[in-house]
């Protein structure tokens, strides 16, 4: 088989180029970068360090300076070993500070709560949050479908097994002859679950999930195939950032060092259809896709329509706040 013949295919030009948050539209048609701030005492590569309110905003300026679109702000962990599930009232006392905080200091930037609950979800948006993220794609509660109806939420749907607690460990990671096409069916039940709650399609965004009850091949497989998932007709968002895998290619064995390899995973995910990264580092995952997606685009004859670059480049995508 040639070169030409076994190179990934182009990205899904059908896919959606906006995303409907709350009234407004995020434009998706470029790389889209969502700075992670956890708010925890034990998330597994940046837990304590966001704590107070303080150290939060300055995180998420920071962020947001280096060329984030977009926050994630989260008060659950899922972390690999000893992941603790949380209360609503402690979660709840965890993310709001923060999230009141970011919003009065950016007034348009989009904020995600990160969250499977639905009393923190609806919590979250009462405080400025537009997007509900949720890893267990409303598996743990239904109700999370009838807040994002309700409300007009952008929503993210990632795929998962088992509980908060098991979630981010391989007891549920058994998938048969073929992990894409299971995370493919699993997760467009839960894209049904979400549609006949009443979620308009254009406020999705699904999630494959990397790292989630699947071992390091599952992950590298899901990476590989994600066209796989355009197929649902929805935006595809990635979350690799220091994940085991990069560690277990690279022999890096600290997760707040596998920077390089978060960057090179989120450009292989780039030209395999994914639009959305969330992101602990992003500096520079921000200059690293930005130079994938302009050569991409050369390569589909587009830099002469003006769809290169976002924002901070040369290039900038109109309509972006640095455009």
């Amino acid at each position: 088989m040639s070169a030409i013949e076994t190179a990934p295919e182009r990205p899904n030009p059908r896919l959606p180029a906006v995303w409907h948050i709350r009234g407004r539209e995020l434009r998706i048609d470029r790389p889209i970068v969502v700075g992670i701030l956890n708010v925890t005492p034990d998330s597994f590569s940046d837990g304590g360090q966001f704590e107070s309110t303080d150290a939060a905003l300055e995180q998420a300026e920071r962020m947001l300076a280096e060329g984030a679109d977009a926050v994630d702000i989260g008060g659950e962990s899922t972390r690999p070993q000893g992941a603790r599930a949380v209360s609503s009232s402690e979660e709840m006392d965890r993310i709001l500070p923060t999230i009141r905080a970011v919003r009065g200091r950016f007034a348009t930037v989009p904020i995600s709560v990160d969250t499977t609950k639905s009393e923190v979800a609806s919590a979250a948006i009462a405080e400025g949050a537009d997007i509900m993220n949720d890893v267990s794609g409303f598996r743990i509660d239904p109700r999370m479908g009838e807040i994002a109806a309700a409300t007009g939420a952008g929503v993210v749907l990632m795929h998962s097994r088992g509980s908060v607690e098991e979630m981010g460990t391989y007891r549920h990671a058994n998938y048969g002859e073929d992990v894409v096409a299971a995370v493919h069916a699993e997760l467009g039940s839960s894209l049904a679950n979400a549609l006949e709650a009443g979620v308009d399609r254009r406020a999705i965004v699904l999630d494959p999930g990397i790292g989630f009850a699947k071992r390091s091949e599952h992950s590298l497989l899901m990476l590989a195939r994600l066209e796989q998932l355009t197929s649902l007709g929805c935006a595809i968002m990635v979350g690799v950032s220091r994940k085991r895998f990069i560690g277990e290619l690279s022999g890096v064995a600290t997760a707040r060092e596998r920077v390089a390899g978060t960057v090179g995973a989120n450009v292989a995910a780039l030209m395999h259809g994914a639009r959305l990264f969330r992101v602990h580092d992003v500096a520079a995952n921000r200059q690293a896709l930005d130079v994938a997606w302009g050569i991409i685009r050369a390569g589909q004859g587009a830099t002469s329509s003006g769809d290169s670059p976002s924002r901070g480049s040369q290039f900038p995508v109109p309509g972006s706040r640095r455009s």
